[in-house]
This record gives C-alpha cells, structure tokens and sequence, in this order.
C-alpha cells in the first residue's frame, strides 16, 4: 500500500460519522447494507449520509454495487488490511512496539 493511499484511508476515517459507517459495514459482513438501512441504524439524514459514503469509497475503504433498483455498500476487507498491514509493517521502523511492562514496586 502506497502512502497517499494509508494517508488518504486514515483522513476518511478521522471523521465521527464515517467512523461508525464503516464500522457498521464491518460488523454486518459480506451482505453489506443499503443506504436506507445505514441511514436507518445512525438517523443520519440522507445528503449527509451519501457526502460521507463518497469519501469512504473514495478513500477505498469501501465498495458500492448496484443490485437492481438498490445500492451495496460493503466494507473493503483488502483495503482495510493493507491499512493495517502498513501501519503494523511501518511500527517502530521495524523493532518491536511492545512497551515494556514493569512490575511497580509494592509500598
């Protein structure tokens, strides 16, 4: 995964809203959900909803399909496990992250 690409996912979900679609959208799976049934399960009115479903989809993090009269949207699994993959692959410049627990002293 390029940079821009890690810089742009992560922007799209710096933002509350887009946040918790995309989470709803991994939590839901492969089905994915319509438009109508995200707006449904946030109460987010409809412009605002379609405003943030076009950044996540353009951002990649998300796939949209039509299906006869209606849009999926789904999250992208791929996309979202190479932002993981960069992020961990890129941690500490390759040494380990883990802090070091140490034990306190008992009073």
């Amino acid at each position: 995964m390029e940079e821009n690409d890690v810089i742009k996912g992560l922007a799209a979900l710096a933002q509350p809203l887009r946040l918790q679609v995309f989470r709803a959208l991994v939590v839901v799976g492969e089905s994915g959900l319509t438009p109508g049934a995200i707006q449904e399960g946030l109460g987010t009115p409809p412009a605002t909803l379609s405003f943030h479903l076009k950044e996540l989809v353009n951002a990649g993090l998300v796939t949209q399909e039509r299906a006869s009269r209606n849009l999926i949207y789904r999250a992208n699994y791929a996309r979202m496990n190479g932002l993981l993959g960069y992020l961990t692959n890129n941690c500490c410049q390759g040494a380990a992250c883990a802090v070091e627990r140490k034990i306190a002293p008992c009073c």
